[in-house]
């Protein structure tokens, strides 16, 4: 079930999903819609169907942040949005000029808020990358 545009009432936590919702069965909500914000959950580079994409970290990174694009567009919403971000990586020391790439790419002037961190390990074990975001939700205010 998709969440489009709604101003949310005040106390009211409103699930956002696209389709299909791959974390339904895990029992996480992909973002939810809450106090003038929607706070979109860690996406990583996995496909439609599922499936990790090849082709390495900055092909994981840019299918992370697609992913996490398409959840703001079911909120109604774009990486315009977007004043916190949180990326978590396996590899820092190898991987920080990829991020420093997929942040020209996806995000603008001003830059969001980050906080960038090393993993030891993320919730399958070929991801390299996990990008979840907090946006602002111009249609609460």
């Amino acid at each position: 079930m998709s969440s489009n545009g709604s101003a949310a009432t005040a106390g009211r936590i409103e699930k956002v999903a696209t389709t299909p919702d791959w974390y339904a069965p895990y029992r996480i909500s992909q973002a939810v819609r809450a106090g003038g914000f929607v706070y979109v959950s860690g996406q990583a580079g996995f496909d439609e169907d599922g499936r990790t994409v090849g082709g390495g970290f900055l092909e994981q990174g840019r299918q992370a942040f697609r992913n996490v694009g398409r959840v703001l567009e079911a909120a109604g919403l774009t990486f315009a949005d977007v004043v916190k971000v949180g990326i978590f990586v396996r590899d820092m020391a190898a991987n920080l000029p990829h991020v420093i790439t997929l942040r020209g790419e996806f995000l603008a002037e001003p830059y969001p808020a980050d906080t960038l961190v090393e993993v030891v390990s993320l919730a399958q074990p070929d991801w390299q990358i996990e990008v979840e975001v907090v946006a602002l939700d111009r249609s609460a205010a």
